[in-house]
């Protein structure tokens, strides 16, 4: 079972941003994802899938928005995307933007499988779920269309837009706020997601550009890569777990052992990197929890089992530990959300 995917805390932030800025209290909205506030103001931290879905769902559900994604993708800056974004605004041409983000991706977000393909007099960018992934929230991927396309406009020209939208969410009861901000042929519940270029306008060369910079950066990106490639003591961990709950709360020692080590080594591996293996027992059932409860396939008591809990009380406890709700109390909300 491979590790749920994450994202980089500074991409939340933007969220967190909007909501202030309607006059919504973000710290509590992130407390009831799941997710420390604390933990977000730290750029570097990373943030699983399923919190952070669940905080946009949380986050349409209080300001009303169905649009928001859009207006979140205003709170952006390069420094979101941290050395990446100076690399994209010191790329030469928007095509090589492009290319960095596919290649570079990973360091803010692996929730995605990015592609640039040329076609015919056109570039075509697409975004997908990799197969047997949770999918991101609608709006997270409105958010992530939206900032790239302001980001050619901030390189191009402010009437610069794409020839084509294609987004998979469901088409919106008003389509207006989307039409507004991409200013072009908008296709929703598509095959697939994608953003289409004109070819000459992505291969213009960019009078801004900075190669030197570009590559200062990219020199960080590529050490990014690499640390993130080489996983974690606790993303190790947290991937056992996944494995191993269904069979039961496994202990420290049996996960040392999967993973070679002593118990003494694992623990004090884990306390270099500021967690404990009871620490990432708790998040890890949660962020599972999270993730089944939104199946309305799987049974309450289905998901205790996946959790490796002993019975469907242990789970309910733990649950309302977690969100302050009950199992029941909390699907009943995402129905009616």
């Amino acid at each position: 079972m491979t590790a749920e995917p994450t994202t980089l805390a500074s991409w939340t932030r933007a969220l967190r941003k909007q909501l202030d800025a309607l006059g919504l209290d973000s710290a509590a909205l992130c407390r009831e994802a799941g997710l420390d506030p604390a933990l977000l103001d730290d750029p570097n931290a990373r943030c699983p899938l399923s919190l952070t879905t669940r905080l946009w769902q949380l986050a349409v559900a209080a300001s009303g928005d169905p649009a928001l994604g859009l207006k979140t993708s205003q709170y952006v800056s390069p420094t979101t995307f941290h050395a990446l974004g100076y690399a994209l605004i010191a790329s030469s041409s928007l095509r090589e933007m492009f290319e960095r983000i596919v290649r570079y991706h990973r360091v803010v977000s692996d929730a995605l499988q990015l592609e640039l393909r040329e076609v015919g007099e056109a570039y075509e960018f697409r975004f997908r779920v990799p197969p047997g992934s949770p999918a991101p929230a609608p709006e997270a991927l409105d958010a992530f269309a939206a900032i790239y396309v302001r980001s050619c406009r901030n390189r191009l020209s402010r009437d610069f837009s794409p020839l084509l939208v294609q987004l998979q969410r469901p088409r919106p009861a008003d389509p207006t706020p989307w039409q507004a901000v991409f200013r072009a042929p908008l296709q929703f519940e598509a095959d697939e997601s994608l953003l289409r270029f004109p070819r000459a306008a992505f291969e213009q060369r960019l009078d801004d550009g900075n190669p030197e910079l570009a590559e200062h950066n990219e020199a960080v990106l590529r050490r990014n890569l690499e640390q993130l490639q080489a996983a974690s003591c606790s993303e190790r961990v947290r991937s056992c777990l996944e494995a191993q709950l269904p069979d039961g709360e496994p202990s420290a020692e049996r996960i040392a052992q999967t993973l070679h080590l002593s118990l003494r080594s694992l623990q004090r591996h884990l306390a270099d990197e500021g967690t404990s293996y009871e620490a990432l027992l708790g998040e890890t059932r949660h962020a599972l929890a999270l993730r089944h409860m939104r199946d309305p396939r799987c049974s309450i008591s289905e998901i205790a089992y996946l959790l490796g809990f002993s019975d469907s009380s242990s789970f309910g406890r733990a649950f309302k530990r977690w969100t302050g709700q009950t199992p029941s109390q909390y699907r009943d909300g995402c129905n009616n959300a």
